[in-house]
């Protein structure tokens, strides 16, 4: 039996927000050039699966009428600005869109059925900048999302575990679980000052959702020693206590240094540290439900490379890597160190921290 199912379709690749923009379709064919003819290759571990579209009313799980017509209006005009930024669509996006929530429902669907261990879903365009209302960040429907409301309406779960380890603050995912106490939702991001202005420390939620919103914005430049320091520190225990019955990532490969566009300063080594976290914890908690939904990564040098080391933790397959750790400040470290202290200062009224 293949243990991991790997969601992906060529038609991902239709989704052209332009020839110059940094989420084309190259930063996704690097992953799967890496995965047909690396290391990987000839593992039996795992296997692509094709997704199915989501249906408008299962992108109704998260996001208004209004905003889909929009989305689908504006690609059956020839596509343009979905934003005021830099998200844009073309005629195919729309479609697109549907196919890569799809991807994230086919992901949590297998593993859900036990037809997979795990699953990693390889879609594009992002999610996790995408609101109920607008799209953001390159985001046009929030995958991840869509793929935890249908655990929680379709499938009888009651507590589903959001990680969320892109470079950016998921302002889309956070302002959809804000007010909930059946996701919770951990961010580990670059300072948010810049983009997307939101993930603060002190964005705790709301209501019911009151301490199931857990960020944790390190400095920019931050290497692997705080980032994993704040791993154990915060992600681990405060997952350990939640007791999720699934676990869901929105898996951005961005945090590497040297993405052209996240500005946090991760080694590839950091980034299997993570994953096998990850699946330990899954493993632990839930007995293994797990499926990562792809977001952010640029560097089509080292996406490929980090995505194949993610696969190889879920599959139990071998994967070696070749990387550098950075060498970060003394003050960078400090700055990181005070962060962690105050995250806990804040976290500790809702969970129990060291």
């Amino acid at each position: 039996m293949h243990r991991t199912a790997v969601i992906f379709s060529p038609e991902y690749y239709k989704h052209n927000p332009g020839r110059d923009h940094p989420e084309s379709a190259k930063r996704l064919s690097a992953i799967v050039k890496e995965l047909k003819q690396g290391q990987l290759s000839r593992s039996r571990n795992w296997r692509f699966v094709n997704p199915d579209k989501a249906g408008v009313e299962e992108v109704r799980f998260v996001h208004k009428t209004k905003y889909i017509d929009y989305v689908r209006a504006l690609c059956k005009s020839g596509g343009g600005l979905l934003d005021s930024g830099d998200t844009v669509v073309s005629p195919e996006s729309y479609e697109t869109a549907l196919l890569a929530a799809g991807g994230a429902l086919k992901a949590a669907s297998l593993v859900i059925q036990r037809d997979y261990e795990n699953s990693f879903a390889l879609v594009r365009p992002p999610g996790h900048h995408a609101s109920e209302i607008s799209g953001r960040g390159f985001c046009v429907f929030n995958n991840v999302a869509i793929a935890a409301k249908h655990l929680l309406r379709n499938c009888g779960l009651e507590r589903i575990l959001i990680l969320d380890i892109d470079s950016h603050h998921g302002n889309g995912t956070q302002q959809i679980f804000f007010q909930t106490d059946r996701v919770l939702y951990v961010s580990l991001h670059e300072d948010p000052r810049g983009f997307p202005g939101t993930g603060f420390i002190k964005e705790v939620g709301e209501g019911l959702g009151r301490g199931y919103t857990v960020n944790i914005p390190l400095p920019l430049r931050t290497g692997d020693q705080i980032y994993l320091k704040a791993w154990k520190e915060i992600v681990i225990p405060i997952s350990l206590q939640y007791k999720p019955q699934f676990v869901l990532v929105s898996a951005g490969l961005d945090c590497h240094y040297a993405d052209p566009i996240g500005q946090l300063s991760l080694s590839a080594y950091c980034y299997d540290e993570i994953f096998l976290s990850i699946t330990s914890l899954a493993s632990h908690l839930c007995r293994g439900r797990l499926a990562l939904i792809l977001e952010g990564g640029y560097g089509a040098r080292f996406v490929g490379r980090i995505a194949s080391a993610a696969i190889a933790r879920l599959s139990q397959a071998k994967y070696q890597l070749d990387d550098q750790v950075p060498m970060v400040p003394q003050r960078l470290t400090d700055k990181g160190e005070k962060v962690i202290k105050e995250v806990k200062e804040v976290q500790k009224d809702y969970w129990n921290l060291n």
